[in-house]
This record gives C-alpha cells, sequence and structure tokens, in this order.
C-alpha cells in the first residue's frame, strides 16, 4: 500500500471519528461513506500523480478539512471557501468522476487520458459559479401530450400576436452554502425584482446544512425581495423541512407568502391568477394533492398555477387541475449534456422523473427550472443554472 494510500485511510478513520463525535451517528455515516468513495478513488487516481503527487497531497488535506469543518456547519466567509469549500468540491467531483480510471490503476493497468475528469471538474467549477439571464415563453394549451405520463415538450420563441404574457422570475434550490454566499442571493433577488416581472415564484429547498444554524442569513438574503411585496409567493422543497421556522421567518419579514396547500388569488396586469402551493411530500402524495385541488376548485377567468417543488409528484396532480405547474429539485439534472445542445442528463438517464424545461401531460403543463444553485453532488457539469424569466401565453382561443 503506498504512503499516499495509508495517509487517505488514516484521514478517513479521523473524518469518521470528528463527524461520530461532533455530530452524530446519522452525519458519521453520510460522511463514511461519501469521503469513503472520495478515498478509496483517489487513492487509485494518485498512482497516475507523477510530479503532481504534491498538489494531490494539499487537495486531500484540504478536503479532509472540509469534511471536519462540515461536522459544525456554518456560513463560511469568501476567503474560506476560496480555499477550502471551492478547492475540496473540485478534488471530489474530480475523484467521484474518476473512478473509472482508479478502477484501471487498481487492476494494474495505465489508462489513457487520466487527466479527463480534472478537466471535467474545472468545466462544472466554472458552470457552479456563473450563469447567464435568459428568456423563455410557453402558451397554455399550445400542445397535448400522453394522458399517462408526462412527455418532454418545447419552450417558444417570445411572439404571440402581440398578447401580454404573465411573466413570472422563479427561484428554485437556491440552496444558500459554499456557492451561493447570502449576497450573492441578495443580488439575485435584486435582479428579479429589477426584472419587473408580474410574479416572483419561489418552488423551495433555500438552505444547505451550512445556512441552517441561525435565521439572519435566510432574511438577509431574501430582503430585496420586499421590494415587489404582494408579487412573491414560495412552497416549500425537501431540504427547507430542516428548518421550517427559518424558512417561515424569512418569508414572512419581507411578505412573502408561504403557500403550504393553500392557495392564492391575485391581480396582475396579464389578468387574475390562482396559485396553489402543495406542500412537499414523500408519503400519501397522490391523496393529498387530489384533496388540495378538491379543496380549491378553479375559479373562472384565472389562470391556475401550481407551485410543486418534486416535479416526479407532477402525474399525482388530478389531470386538468393545472393550467402550468412550476417545479425544481432535480437541479436541471445537475450532469448532462444541455451545453452540447442534448437534452440528455443523468437524472432523465436513470429516471423517469421530468428533469428540466417544458413537459406535457394532456394539455396540463409542467416547468422544470434548471435550479437557481445545486446541492449535493458537489459541482454542476454540462446543465448549467438557470436565471430566467418566463413568459406564459394563454390560448388565443380563450379557453
Amino acid at each position: 500500500m503506498s504512503p499516499f494510500a495509508v495517509g487517505t485511510l488514516a484521514s478517513w478513520i479521523v473524518v469518521v471519528a470528528v463527524a461520530r463525535f461532533v455530530r452524530g451517528s446519522f452525519f458519521a455515516t453520510f460522511a463514511a461513506v461519501i469521503y469513503g468513495i472520495h478515498a478509496l478513488a483517489s487513492a487509485g487516481l494518485a498512482h497516475g500523480a507523477g510530479r503532481l503527487l504534491p498538489v494531490f497531497v494539499a487537495l486531500q488535506a484540504v478536503t479532509v478539512l472540509h469534511f471536519i469543518f462540515l461536522a459544525r456547519p456554518r456560513m463560511r466567509g469568501r476567503a474560506f471557501r476560496s480555499v477550502i469549500s471551492w478547492p475540496a468540491s473540485w478534488f471530489v467531483a474530480a475523484c467521484f468522476l474518476g473512478i473509472p480510471w482508479s478502477i484501471a490503476y487498481a487492476l494494474g493497468f495505465t489508462p489513457v487520458a487520466a487527466y479527463v475528469p480534472f478537466v471535467l471538474a474545472t468545466i462544472g467549477f466554472a458552470q457552479s459559479l456563473f450563469t447567464h439571464e435568459e428568456d423563455v415563453a410557453v402558451t397554455i394549451g399550445a400542445a397535448e401530450g400522453p394522458a399517462d405520463r408526462p412527455a418532454r415538450g418545447k419552450a417558444e420563441r417570445i411572439a404571440n400576436g402581440g398578447q401580454r404574457p404573465l411573466r413570472i422570475v422563479q427561484l428554485t434550490d437556491t440552496h444558500l452554502g459554499p456557492f451561493m454566499s447570502v449576497d450573492a442571493l441578495a443580488a439575485i433577488c435584486e435582479r428579479a425584482v429589477a426584472r419587473n416581472p408580474d410574479l416572483i415564484l419561489l418552488t423551495g429547498d433555500f438552505m444547505t446544512m451550512e445556512s441552517q444554524q441561525e435565521n439572519t442569513h435566510l432574511i438577509r438574503a431574501l430582503a430585496p425581495l420586499a421590494g415587489a411585496r404582494g408579487r412573491v409567493f414560495a412552497c416549500h422543497g425537501n431540504h427547507d423541512h430542516e428548518a421550517p421556522t427559518i424558512v417561515a421567518d424569512a418569508m414572512r419579514a419581507h411578505g412573502i407568502e408561504l403557500l403550504l396547500d393553500r392557495v392564492a388569488v391575485v391581480e396582475t396586469p396579464a389578468g387574475p391568477v390562482q396559485i396553489l402551493g402543495a406542500e412537499y411530500r414523500r408519503h400519501e402524495r397522490r391523496e393529498r394533492l387530489h384533496a388540495l385541488a378538491a379543496s380549491n376548485p378553479r375559479i373562472e377567468g384565472h389562470l391556475r398555477l401550481w407551485l410543486l417543488h418534486h416535479p416526479g409528484a407532477f402525474n399525482d396532480v388530478p389531470t386538468g387541475e393545472a393550467d402550468l405547474v412550476l417545479s425544481g429539485h432535480t437541479h436541471g439534472g445537475q450532469i448532462g449534456f444541455l451545453s452540447l445542445g442534448l437534452p440528455t442528463t443523468a437524472v432523465s438517464l436513470f429516471t423517469d422523473i421530468p428533469d428540466h424545461g417544458v413537459w406535457l401531460r394532456a394539455k396540463d403543463l409542467l416547468y422544470v427550472h434548471r435550479g437557481t444553485c445545486h446541492y449535493g453532488f458537489p459541482l454542476r457539469l454540462g446543465v448549467p443554472s438557470e436565471r430566467s424569466m418566463m413568459h406564459v401565453f394563454r390560448p388565443t382561443s380563450g379557453g
């Protein structure tokens, strides 16, 4: 066993021990699995490091510090993120992507192009930090999909005979943490208000473990949305159940209406809108969504929107009960080929969950936002985050 492998094994023991004694058995199990996979992959890749082995050692040390500090998660400043969080995230992502090369080294082969996972991680790191604004257009009832399952549709160009569309800015999966600082999210919120949409809709997963220790972070980050009071509505995502009081405090502070199995009606320059916000559920989802629809019937002449964090729940919404459902959760697939003009992502490859963009089921329309930030796997790759203005057109027939 190489000295690097021995040191890596020792670091795994340290990471798991600190996680267990500082934060408990649940986090220790998480750290043991995630850091364990990274440790095995990095030990294999180190065989091909050559003269760059000291760089490998330094990056492994930074990664150990990153996991140790996660035992006491909190929002960190730019200096910490630049020196610890970001290099560790890049290295972990590269080693996960490099698992095939690591296995080859472990079997005694010398794989070609061993630099590829590190190049991909560098591209992903850039995509995780930078994005650009875009515009998306959809027309309610313009197309029809299968009656029994969602099918991928297409967004449209912004042209619909001069009709005034409903303009929506959706923010979702903001994941306040290492890749989304308070100042960065505040700037995104400020820009959302400056674009003067009719509605700003937040579809959950506001925080990460790093930002859940006190309520001031999210309150400060969402402060610019107070400038659109009366036009901002939100629902929970799965991570919001980890700190529901913090989320509720931030919404209340800025006049954001949190719709948890509730409905709101709002007048907009594009006409009246009925907004149903669904609470995030893992169990009895179909029954609860059917009950929500039944207890909040359509209002004639109103566009009917649903806020539904998990797009996999789209099929559980009763057919005909949603003109447009807005979801997030998937981060657009997070890893895929969108940057190359292809629709395939890790989510679409391994699941039947709608991953990004427009989906149809009968005449019901789903839009899955690619996410304002990301979480889980440390980087995006081939699936940029999204900052868009959606232009929603009603049927020209008035139906």
